[in-house]
């Protein structure tokens, strides 16, 4: 195991132009307990020069690893089965950390690590480059929470950083790959988490956020119609193991509506919950002419 406690892993494609914002911000970090580990997932630009340029800086330890384009779930993936140290968190390449960042994930983690039987690591704050938080902190009475519960019954908002103990998620099958499809939802892994481990509340801030006009986020009607394998396979996942009967139906309409696009009716048929899935069918006809109609808008 590599001898530092946390690896900051950044999955990149073509971002060159904004790598180095997290790259000085991992320079001022009060603390040199991390490895950072770039994912270069078959960029066309010139990150792989600059990284090999800060590489040669020796100012933190860098890890570089080239491959072709799999989408940000493959970056994922070639992260978790390259990681030795004891913690992870993935921070994008258009974000940065405080400087004091990794000192509050290791001091936390080192003081609260033992307080629970089944830990998998802990969820901290985001917040946005002015510094206010986003969405709702964490319920400070909560001393191990789920991620899906925050959402689902605690009522917490907006994205949240995630670190997790490298053993746990190695534990758990890596994103599938499918043919001609670049995106599959992280939260899945997220999700199976939960089922078997707690996590432990960090309310401090420990990335700062910039959401990037090329962004996933910013264009996830497209997302839906270009990536429905991965969507499909997102749904099965949540419609098993979701928090409330609202998650579970919501994710069984674009279920119906992911197959409609791919033009499947066996796995209306096959899949963790049938009668949600045909109770489903209607309102998945309607949703899939909608993202249909937004994805064209995009």
């Amino acid at each position: 195991m590599t001898n530092a406690t946390l690896t900051v892993f950044t999955p990149t494609f073509n971002r060159a132009y904004c790598l180095g914002q997290l790259y000085q911000s991992l320079l001022r970090q009060t603390s040199r307990d991390f490895v950072w580990m770039v994912i270069d997932d078959g960029s066309s630009d010139d990150t792989k020069e600059l990284v090999q340029s800060w590489i040669s800086e020796d100012k933190i330890r860098i890890e570089y690893i080239y491959q072709q384009n799999q989408g940000m779930h493959g970056g994922h993936n070639t992260a978790y089965q390259n990681i030795t140290t004891e913690l992870n968190t993935c921070i994008d390449s258009d974000d940065f950390m405080p400087d004091d960042a990794v000192e509050k994930i290791v001091a936390h983690w080192n003081k609260h690590k033992n307080d629970g039987a089944n830990i998998a690591g802990m969820v901290a704050l985001d917040a946005y480059q002015d510094g206010k938080v986003i969405g709702k902190k964490i319920p400070e009475h909560l001393k191990t929470c789920k991620l899906g519960e925050l959402y689902q019954k605690h009522n917490v908002t907006g994205d949240k950083k995630l670190i997790y103990r490298t053993e746990v998620v190695k534990k758990f099958p890596l994103y599938p790959i499918f043919e001609g499809e670049k995106f599959v939802p992280l939260g899945i892994l997220y999700l199976m988490i939960d089922q078997e481990y707690d996590l432990i509340p960090l309310n401090e801030v420990v990335c700062i956020v910039e959401y990037l006009p090329d962004g996933s986020s910013r264009n996830i009607f497209k997302q839906y119609r270009r990536h429905p394998q991965g969507f499909a396979y997102s749904r099965t996942i949540t419609m098993k193991y979701g928090v409330t009967f609202k998650q579970k139906f919501r994710n069984a309409i674009h279920f119906v509506a992911n197959n409609i696009q791919l033009k499947r009716i066996s796995p209306l048929f096959k899949n963790p919950n049938v009668p949600l899935t045909l109770l489903a069918v209607p309102f998945g006809v309607i949703v899939y002419f909608y993202i249909k109609q937004k994805a064209k808008n995009q």
